[in-house]
């Protein structure tokens, strides 16, 4: 049986979801800078995350944008194939959605025409990926990215041969050069597999696993744990001052791929790791 959704409910779920995710810090992400704080070394590293915490609360109480970078919209749509779209189009209605959340948030406009650097004036349109799933349910997920990070991704396709070891080699060299620059601790997601594209999108979506959970597969979550050690062991720090937490977290997705190479993508979210999700 088909369940109709009406695209003014998703564009208000959207507009919702943006006000929120730039103004409320997730409880995982509030936990691990709590966590990252005990373990912390350095005085000025655990004062940094100290001013991070009081920043996110700041921002929950007084309803104002955790970063000045509000980002630019990514959204995850689980679209149940049973549902019908109603009163306009799922692509236009998240786009309206953004607009009026950034609007009503008083939220950074950040879009520009790629080559004429021209400011479009509102933070639409959203980067949208759709994943028809079984069910009459549609399930979206919100993040907002800031550009610290983003502009230090990376995405390689690599010769079989390069293995296990050139993979991590490629992790921690991408990580290494960004240094401060995404604000650090940051998240690191990573995708391995598929195509160009899909490695990419495997990276990002890996961001929006809850902060300390690991892997299914046992080999990729001992890989998760490694990095995780290696990348604190470079000294990077919070806002790269200098300390023990680098990072707060890799997360890797993986995808079966042709039998001629290994892609992989590296998505870095700096600390300020907004999003929100809601199931229509």
């Amino acid at each position: 049986m088909i369940r109709e959704i009406q695209a003014e409910k998703i564009t208000q779920a959207i507009r919702d979801l943006c006000i929120e995710a730039n103004t409320h810090l997730g409880e995982d992400l509030l936990k691990a800078f709590e966590a990252g704080m005990r373990s912390e070394e350095s005085p000025v590293g655990i004062e940094i995350f100290q001013w991070m915490i009081e920043n996110a609360k700041v921002a929950r109480e007084k309803k104002l944008a955790v970063c000045q970078d509000t980002g630019l919209v990514v959204v995850f749509a689980d679209l149940g194939q049973d549902v019908h779209v109603t009163g306009g189009n799922l692509y236009e209605a998240i786009h309206e959605g953004v607009r009026q959340g950034y609007s009503a948030g008083y939220f950074r406009s950040s879009m520009a025409e790629p080559l004429t650097r021209k400011i479009l004036g509102e933070n639409s349109p959203a980067i949208i990926h759709v994943e028809i799933v079984s069910g009459d349910r549609l399930e979206l997920r919100l993040m907002p990215k800031g550009f610290g990070g983003e502009n230090f991704s990376r995405v390689v396709l690599f010769p079989p041969s390069v293995g296990v070891s050139g993979v991590r080699e490629f992790i921690l060299e991408t990580v290494k050069k960004a240094g401060s620059s995404p604000c650090p601790p940051i998240i690191v997601g990573v995708g391995i597999g598929g195509t160009m594209e899909k490695a990419a999108i495997l990276a990002k979506k890996s961001l929006l696993r809850p902060l300390g959970s690991r892997h299914p597969d046992s080999m990729v979550a001992a890989l998760e744990k490694d990095l995780l050690i290696d990348i604190n062991k470079m000294g990077i720090g919070p806002q790269g001052l200098g300390g023990t937490v680098t990072a707060l977290e890799v997360h890797i997705e993986t995808f079966p791929t042709h039998i001629a190479s290994i892609p992989v993508a590296v998505n870095i979210q700096c600390h300020c790791h907004r999003h929100k999700e809601i199931v229509l």
